[in-house]
């Protein structure tokens, strides 16, 4: 008798594995699921259609994580900061506008996207205040900028639902999908 042909399952966490490039064994619908691919492709002309930015937010042990997608990488900034308000809350912005420049360097895409999201977290702890208009988004593998207009939070009409601790580096990834890119972000709850 021969040995048994193995068998996989796909409801484990794959990477553990030690699974850094497409596998030959793997089925072809999960082969696009690989969490360790970070750059997304960024010509667009070879999609039928983009992707609309959005987020959505999914449970995770203790934490809580931000599914976001756009048609580029610089088009993430927008969703990924509606999705960390949405984790904190029903955030009603109030008025006196403050706009200032944000400027980071260093790390890969999805480094610069969660130091990004902890400058925003930072801010709304310090100042209470959230990104209501993100202009001029530039997001490579060496920098991320934008200008960007804050507003205080109207605390009598906003409704808090959690405390954000912390943008983590669990399971942090940006990766393509069809007509766009993906990117994965837990937030400390």
């Amino acid at each position: 008798m021969g040995a048994a042909a193995p068998s996989f399952s796909w409801g484990v966490p794959f990477w553990f594995e030690g699974m850094s490039a497409l596998r030959a064994d793997m089925p072809p619908d999960r082969r696009r699921c690989l969490p360790n691919v970070r750059h997304c492709d960024r010509s667009s002309a070879r999609y039928d259609t983009n992707v609309e930015p959005n987020f959505e937010l999914f449970d995770h042990t203790a934490d809580l994580g931000i599914r976001i997608r756009a048609s580029s990488v610089a088009g993430l900034l927008k969703p990924a900061s509606e999705g960390l308000y949405a984790a904190i809350g029903e955030l009603v912005p109030g008025v006196d506008p403050d706009s200032c420049e944000v400027h980071l360097t260093g790390g890969t895409e999805a480094q610069l996207l969660r130091d990004f999201l902890n400058e925003l977290l930072l801010r709304f702890e310090q100042r209470k205040q959230i990104a209501v208009r993100i202009d001029d988004p530039r997001l490579d593998d060496q920098e991320l900028g934008a200008t960007i207009d804050f507003r205080c939070v109207d605390e009598e009409r906003s409704a808090y639902h959690r405390e954000v601790k912390a943008i983590t580096y669990h399971e942090l990834a940006i990766r393509s999908i069809v007509g766009g890119c993906e990117a994965t972000v837990i937030v400390d709850i």
